[in-house]
């Protein structure tokens, strides 16, 4: 297994399977799931990060739960496209996942999107429509910014 564009992903996934998408940050992970035909993005949870194969155990749960064929991890990209110490971070997150693929129920693919001002929008978006609290909208934000890069990526990619 390695780690692929989203047009390799979409190769390798068989009809039906869904995709997994990650918000990595340093306290939580946000994680939302596509639909079966890939085309709607739904926000599930948002996980209190412990130790990593503590991590990964809530990650393969909610794996074992879905018919999970890749995971989308947002990648924090600086504005200017460059990448920093939190895009490096989120990297060796994904390798540390893929060297611990014999837990998860099932192979899957592993893929980056840019997550550029993901949570930013999010925090818009729950300000302008929802005009949720600060503390309201901390307890969505990750698992909310998790579906809109898994949206977005979702849109992108070739239908």
């Amino acid at each position: 297994m390695s780690i692929d564009s989203l047009t390799e992903m979409q190769k390798k996934l068989s009809p039906g399977q869904q995709l997994m998408a990650l918000d990595v940050g340093t306290k939580t992970i946000g994680v939302a799931v596509s639909d079966g035909s890939r085309s709607i993005a739904t926000p599930v949870t948002t996980i209190r990060r412990t130790k990593f194969t503590q991590d990964i155990k809530e990650l393969a749960k909610h794996m074992a739960e879905r018919n999970i064929g890749g995971v989308i991890i947002g990648l924090p990209l600086n504005m200017d496209g460059s990448e920093g110490p939190k895009c490096q971070s989120v990297r060796e997150f994904a390798r540390n996942l893929e060297r611990n693929m014999d837990i998860f129920p099932n192979p899957f693919a592993i893929g980056f999107f840019d997550e550029r001002l993901s949570t930013v929008a999010m925090h818009r978006f729950m300000i302008d429509d929802y005009d949720l609290s600060r503390k309201k909208r901390g307890q969505h934000i990750d698992k909310m910014a998790a579906q809109f890069i898994l949206q977005t990526a979702l849109d992108s990619m070739p239908k």
